[in-house]
């Protein structure tokens, strides 16, 4: 299975709800799911690197609580 960039756009307003998606993130990594990840509660993005589909990081995004807005396949 190739790996996939995937970019969200979410609804963070401080630095728990950013910990929140990089404590999820950091499991799916232990578990091999995921290879690498940058949450920016600056720019409200999420950038993921996984040979996960769409809707498995984007539900891994959503258990934390958090809104997402939008997301796209980078690559």
């Amino acid at each position: 299975m190739s790996e996939r960039t995937y970019k969200f756009d979410v609804k963070m307003t401080c630095g728990g709800c950013s910990g929140a998606i990089t404590r999820a993130l950091n499991k799916a990594k232990d578990n091999k799911e995921v290879s690498s990840f940058d949450v920016s509660l600056e720019k409200q993005e999420v950038v993921v690197k996984s040979g996960l589909g769409y809707e498995d990081i984007l539900e891994k995004i959503k258990k934390t609580g958090k809104e997402v807005r939008s997301g796209v396949t980078v690559e």
